[in-house]
């Protein structure tokens, strides 16, 4: 059996986990807010059109002043005019921003008043409740930054559709620089299958476009709106539409990479697997290739349901509820891409899988290291690309959220740079300090508190 590459990266030193200045370019004139976008000020009038106090000279019957007031006049209502129209198609927007956020608060909360109904009432699920509500207190300096960023930058273009079901809408979060096709990371944000929704990946996305890649977050029907097999669906629509059209936003159609995060991991795993098994004549007709796909990210995934369904019962996620998600428990092999694999007759599809790279932290309570360490040993074992990197005393929730807001550089995303940029030294060896979002005390009591 090959021995299974793991790279274990110690905890960063407390020194580099001191503020550090956010630092995109060199004119001292400019200022950076949240997105990097570089912003100068400029006065509402340009010297030559502002008032300098000289007098228009009157020709002998006053002509020539009345006709200049006239059209001083005339100027100043076309302004007005035009402003008016400005302003007009900004509470436009305006609206329907705020009427698309109201239906889509309406439909999570009957969708979340259904979940109690499946739920009931159990003390792990109250505490879990509770643990998340506090969870979020302490993180919301960093939510309310990043959460200007996602409606107010210019570089994120939102609820883009991808297909025809509720809820097949994608986020894309592109860079300053729009000079030739960028990379691509389709990314499928996390959830429990139950709380997962595409602005979740605002973070990732603000970090990755400011070392010139493009993200894309694929948003899904979470539970009880659908099962997992609507949710694989949907993440496969999400990533045929970001293959067939993404060059027509900067991207480059030969650089895409395929991302996910917990439960997001195990949904975008499916699909490529699915995908797969299509492609070698067991399946339908597909839309997209997985030759497209240069490489699979797996943050804190799991990747075998079987041996993880008492494990998530023990965490709050009940096995009723979790066997519902997963459309019963003789659905449970074929939704884990570890067993999958393994399937006699499936198992030349391991050839065609692109590289998969594995990223978990060693503290990681709600879905264990092991889970990602026993599927790259598998497909290692049947032939395939794999590999994991293992982070050193991360939860589950550090890696893709406390260490960001830390601001400084964060290891997982250098990672992840690394990878997606090859042989561009420039744009990985690209010095980006992010500024701290959260304070440090902040962080480690969400780091304790954590329902995750």
């Amino acid at each position: 059996m090959p021995s299974l590459p793991i790279s274990y990266l110690p905890p960063k030193p407390s020194t580099e986990m001191m503020f550090k200045p956010l630092i995109y370019d060199s004119d001292p004139s400019s200022t950076t807010l949240l997105d990097g976008e570089n912003h100068s000020v400029k006065p509402l009038l340009s010297r030559a059109s502002s008032f300098n106090g000289a007098v228009t000279p009157f020709n002998g019957d006053g002509s020539t002043g009345l006709y200049q007031n006239r059209r001083r006049r005339s100027n100043s209502d076309n302004c007005l005019s035009a402003a008016d129209t400005n302003g007009s198609q900004q509470q436009q927007s305006i609206g329907q921003e705020v009427s698309h956020a109201a239906a889509e608060t309406f439909l999570l909360t009957r969708l979340f008043l259904k979940l109690l109904s499946y739920l009931g009432v159990g003390y792990r699920w109250i505490t879990r409740f509770l643990a998340l509500g506090f969870y979020a207190f302490l993180l919301m300096p960093g939510f309310i930054q990043v959460g200007y960023y996602y409606f107010f930058s210019p570089h994120v273009r939102r609820s883009i559709v991808y297909g025809d079901q509720p809820r097949n809408r994608l986020d894309l979060y592109l860079p300053k620089n729009s000079n030739g096709p960028k990379p691509v990371v389709a990314f499928v944000t996390g959830g429990a299958w139950i709380i997962g929704y595409k602005a979740w990946g605002s973070l990732l996305g603000q970090q990755l476009s400011e070392r010139d890649i493009i993200v894309a977050c694929i948003d899904y029907r979470n539970f009880p709106q659908g099962s997992i097999s609507d949710m694989v669906k949907d993440a496969s629509s999400g990533i045929s539409f970001i293959c067939n059209h993404i060059a027509e936003y900067g991207g480059d159609p030969n650089r895409i990479y395929l991302m996910g995060q917990s439960a997001g991991a195990h949904i975008a795993a499916c699909a490529i697997v699915d995908q797969v098994v299509k492609e070698s004549g067991e399946g339908d007709s597909v839309s997209w290739s997985s030759s497209q796909i240069n490489a699979y990210f797996g943050l804190s995934g799991g990747y075998n349901l079987l041996s993880l369904v008492d494990h998530f019962h023990s965490r709050g996620l009940y096995r009723s509820i979790f066997l519902s998600i997963m459309e019963g428990e003789e659905s449970l092999k074929q939704f884990s891409p570890e067993l999958v694999v393994q399937d006699p007759n499936l198992r030349h599809i391991v050839a065609r899988l692109p590289p998969i790279i594995l990223f978990h932290g060693t503290a990681d309570y709600s879905i264990p290291s092991d889970a990602s360490k026993c599927f790259a040993e598998t497909l290692q074992r049947l032939g395939g690309k794999a590999e994991v990197i293992l982070y050193e005393g991360k939860t589950h929730t550090d890696l893709f959220l406390q260490d960001p807001m830390r601001g400084g550089k964060d290891e997982m995303f250098e990672d992840i740079v690394s990878v997606v940029m090859g042989d561009n030294q420039e744009v990985i060896g690209k010095s980006v300090d992010r500024r701290r979002l959260v304070p440090e005390f902040m962080l480690k009591l969400a780091h304790w508190v954590s329902p995750f």
